[in-house]
């Protein structure tokens, strides 16, 4: 398989997006260690929010997963930004983290965030399989439906 995390995404007939600037007082990502932490992002289209909404009102479950897969789209261009392309640079991901606009009685959160998390197995193989915790939240910046951050562990 390929060493180039743009190449893999390539593959699964995506395109990896240019990696986005923060929208407040904070940095995309840190390296510590061996660990890089990786902000939330949220699914853009063209650099535009997109699926604005909560599910479970506006959006049903498969738009939150296209959102969850969106917005990790969004965060594998984060982590070819930090690794200069360089997958092998990437021992995995080790936790995602999905927040999920969504009415107070949506109990799907996992089939949600699933959106994400396929995205990021399917692209990455087995460096991809990571924990996962996914949250119903009352909103999101811009309105939007995701929010997914990570922490990834790298090479020494």
């Amino acid at each position: 398989m390929s060493d180039s995390i743009r190449q893999r995404v390539h593959a699964l007939g995506l395109t990896l997006p240019t990696a986005s600037q923060p929208a407040a007082n904070y940095i995309n990502h840190v390296v510590s260690g061996n660990q890089l932490f990786i902000s939330g992002q949220i699914p853009l289209l063209d650099g535009t929010p997109a699926y604005v909404g909560r599910v479970g009102d506006t959006l049903d479950d498969q738009q939150g997963a296209q959102a969850a897969e969106l917005a990790a789209l969004g965060l594998l261009g984060q982590l070819s930004d930090a690794l200069g392309d360089d997958l092998s640079r990437l021992v995995r991901i080790v936790r995602l983290g999905v927040f999920i606009a969504c009415t107070a009685d949506f109990q799907r959160q996992s089939a949600v965030a699933n959106g994400a998390s396929n995205l990021l197995v399917n692209a990455l193989g087995d460096k991809g399989q990571h924990v996962r915790t996914a949250v119903g939240v009352s909103s999101l910046p811009a309105g939007v439906a995701v929010e997914v951050d990570a922490i990834v562990e790298l090479q020494p």
